[in-house]
């Protein structure tokens, strides 16, 4: 796969805040961000966090009218960003405990399952939270070719490496894939 402008990662996103002050709560006491420093020439109100290889920058709207209202529906079609976490269960209980209201999505492909549960920030950007590790992300697997999940790809790849002679297959069911979301009050 080719790679013509070097991309290394993602260094971070910026999100236009009605509040900057809200949303650093939301990220860094929900999500788990730490603010880092952010430079101090720059003439606008803002914040930098940082966790999990990437940074969230938060700019303070300068029309607070202007950002993506929270809205009443929850709709995980819409664009978001997506945390990986070590358990959906846990992360469902603590949006129960703090009221945020959320959807669950279950996607199913080849007998591997993928729990999601989608909820917005203060102003209004979809979160997802998932356990997507569980789905392969192999860019030389052709489609008519079996997936293998993460975590068994993580062991074979160790596997290999101890025994550079060891060949390894893993053999799934040809796959289909369907999603179902259900949306839940957080109470």
């Amino acid at each position: 796969m080719e790679n013509p402008l070097r991309i290394t990662s993602v260094n971070h996103i910026s999100i236009v805040c009605r509040s900057v002050q809200k949303s650093r709560d939301f990220y860094q006491n929900l999500l788990g961000f730490i603010p880092i420093r952010r430079p101090r020439s720059f003439d606008f109100d803002g914040a930098w966090l940082f966790n999990y290889g990437m940074g969230i920058h938060l700019l303070q709207s300068e029309d607070t009218d202007s950002t993506g209202a929270p809205t009443s529906e929850i709709n995980p079609k819409d664009n978001h960003i997506s945390f990986q976490c070590e358990s959906v269960a846990n992360v469902e209980k603590k949006l129960k405990e703090m009221k945020i209201k959320y959807a669950k999505g279950r996607v199913v492909e080849g007998g591997i399952v993928v729990d999601q549960l989608f909820f917005h920030d203060p102003d209004g950007l979809m979160i997802e939270i998932c356990d997507c590790d569980n789905l392969p992300r192999d860019p030389t697997r052709r489609r008519d070719q079996p997936i293998m999940p993460q975590h068994q790809l993580r062991h074979a790849a160790a596997a290999a490496a101890e025994d550079h002679s060891t060949i390894i297959s893993h053999q799934l069911p040809k796959v289909s894939c369907r999603g179902q979301f259900e949306i839940s009050t957080g109470a």
